[in-house]
């Protein structure tokens, strides 16, 4: 293994644990004594295939749900090793699921499904593109059980406290209507 910092392929593993269908390795490099994560994982044969919109098949790949995470979680507070979480967890419920063939949709609700759980900034970015909106109104479908409480959390984590874009805009109505009485 080479350090992804400095290219050497000296180091020595720190820690090792099971992480559902893999191994990680927290790994320290004897050159420039930084630290980093290897997965390892078994090759499946045979190979998954997704079944994609317009009918075709092509091979599942996992780099690809994680550039999607990647994306939706971009400058959000989750941390890598939870998106790494997150992507095994998903990966898991996949293979558990199905054997040979997953319909891409199943994996983009999947994908959406845990986004939700984890970040609601980084749901609606994904939702927005896989869902593909047409308009605003398709987009506020999706986004008000959110700012109604009835779905997911309120923020990253779960935490509550913030106010919702309907009790923000309803305190803007207010203001306006002292201001334009007084």
């Amino acid at each position: 293994m080479r350090c992804p910092f400095c290219s050497e392929d000296k180091d020595r593993v720190v820690d090792s644990r099971a992480s559902g269908s893999a191994i990680r390795r927290r790994r320290e490099c004897l050159a420039c004594n930084r630290r980093y994560t290897t997965y390892e994982r078994a090759e499946q044969e045979p190979r998954l295939r997704v079944i994609k919109k317009d009918g075709s098949r092509e091979a599942y790949d996992r780099k690809k749900i994680r550039q999607g995470l990647v994306l939706a979680l971009h400058k959000r507070p989750v941390p890598t090793e939870r998106l790494d979480e997150m992507l095994q967890e998903i990966e898991d419920e996949l293979t558990g699921t199905y054997d040979a063939e997953i319909p891409s949709r199943v994996i983009g609700d999947l994908v959406m499904k845990y986004l939700r759980k984890e970040d609601q900034v980084a749901y609606v970015r994904f939702a927005s593109v896989y869902r593909n909106f047409k308009d605003v109104s398709e987009f506020m479908q999706e986004v008000e059980p959110m700012l109604t409480g009835k779905g997911g959390r309120s923020g990253p984590g779960g935490q509550g406290g913030s106010p919702t874009l309907e009790s923000r805009s309803k305190r803007a109505e207010e203001s306006e209507r002292k201001a334009g009485g007084d």
